[in-house]
Parts: structure tokens; C-alpha cells; sequence
């Protein structure tokens, strides 16, 4: 086994570089990128806008594949697997929370929930009990029937949080999951998401501009131009 890994490791990028192709231009997006992401860890992700942030999630999160370079999750190297084996596996270990809380405007928040699992296969009965379960948590037993236009910003981004941990994953990639609340919002939507990371003992990247949310992170990543500096 290498030494760059070890059985405390969930989530490894190395040496991982990106090029997006525009026309006879070649744009680097990342640059030799090397991450890793502990079990029961979440990190803070800054960087000024357009250096890399959500490039950097979406290889993480198997969205993308990177140019250069592999991405390790949970001792599997991902950048050998085919399109259905990362859809399998992204479905299973990796929960997404966005900017925009990305919620079915035609579902309600227990339906919202229960749409990755019906996804894995997991039986409507279970999907529907598991998802009033995480939604009690996380304060909004008595908003199970409303749809997104009904809810606040900050209970759209706490649907948006049981969603993304509804199949149980071992890793939360979160893109600015505050950027559009205000300050209390923002604080009560971090500190519900760290707790639950916590208690789960599940891995999270937490893109953030808010530098005072990202000193109480266990660790904090800095983005420069594609680069990690810090």
C-alpha cells in the first residue's frame, strides 16, 4: 500500500490537474492538486470566485474527471471506473448540497428526500420513514408536506442537507451552502451540518466565502488560480 494512504483516509486527490478546452484555447482549471480528506473530517474549501472551487467538488464528487491525476474514495481509485460503476458510487457515498438548495418545486420536502433513495433501489415504505426521520432532526417535522416555494431559504437548505445524507454516504461535498442566507440562517444551516457530520462520523468539503465560518472547520484549504496555497 502507499504510503499516501492509509486506513484513516476517505477521500484522496493526487496530482490531479484539469484543462477545460474553449475553442483553440486551453484553460487551466487545476493545477497538481493534492487532498486528503480524513474519516470524520470537514474541511473549509476558500478561494476567491472562479479559482477552482467547484471544479475541484465536482472531480471530487464524480461529476468530473479529472484531466490529470486520480481520485481515491473510500480505497477505490474512481478514475478507472466506468460511467454506470461512478453513478453506483457517487449515489451511495457521496451526498451534494448546493449554493441553491436544487429542491423539486413539484415535491414536497418528504418527497424531495425520498428521491435518492428510491434512485438506489431502497423501498418507497423505508425511503418515506427514513426521511420524516432526518427531517425531525433537523427541525422540520412540521414542514414535511411543504414544497420548497412554502419554505424559508434556511429550511430549504436543511431539506437540501437530509437529502444529501439520506443514502448514508461517507461524504458530504457542501458548494456555498450559506452563500445565499443571511447571517443567522447561515449559522444555523453550518452548525446543523457540522453536528451531523460530526455524530455520523462522515467527511464534508465545505466551499465557503465566509472566512468566519471556515475557522471553525478542522481544517481550512485555500484555492489560488488553481492551486492549493494553504
Amino acid at each position: 500500500m502507499s504510503k499516501f494512504v492509509n486506513n484513516n483516509d476517505l477521500l484522496m486527490l493526487r496530482n490531479v490537474s484539469h484543462i477545460y478546452n474553449q475553442e483553440s484555447l486551453k484553460i487551466k482549471v487545476l493545477n497538481n492538486i493534492n487532498l486528503r480528506v480524513l474519516k470524520g473530517e470537514i474541511i473549509s474549501l476558500i478561494g476567491p470566485s472562479g479559482t477552482g472551487k467547484s471544479t475541484l467538488l465536482n472531480i471530487a464528487g464524480l461529476l468530473e474527471k479529472p484531466t490529470l491525476g486520480s481520485v481515491n474514495l473510500n480505497g477505490t481509485n474512481c478514475t478507472k471506473l466506468n460511467e454506470d460503476s461512478k453513478t453506483m458510487l457517487r449515489g451511495s457515498e457521496i451526498g451534494f448540497v448546493f449554493q441553491s438548495h436544487r429542491l423539486f418545486n413539484e415535491f414536497s420536502a418528504v418527497e424531495n428526500v425520498m428521491l435518492p433513495q428510491l434512485i438506489m433501489g431502497k423501498s418507497k415504505i423505508k425511503s418515506e420513514k427514513n426521511s420524516i426521520e432526518l427531517l425531525s432532526i433537523l427541525g422540520l417535522k412540521k414542514r414535511l408536506d411543504f414544497r420548497p416555494a412554502k419554505l424559508s431559504g434556511g429550511e430549504a437548505q436543511r431539506v437540501a442537507i437530509a437529502r444529501a445524507l439520506a443514502n448514508s454516504p461517507s461524504l458530504i461535498l457542501a458548494d456555498e451552502p450559506t452563500g445565499n442566507l443571511d447571517a443567522t440562517s447561515a449559522n444555523n444551516v453550518f452548525e446543523i451540518l457540522y453536528k451531523l457530520v460530526k455524530s455520523l462520523n462522515i467527511s464534508c468539503i465545505f466551499a465557503t466565502h465566509n472566512n468566519d465560518l471556515a475557522k471553525l472547520m478542522d481544517r481550512k484549504i485555500i484555492l489560488k488560480n488553481g492551486s492549493i496555497i494553504g
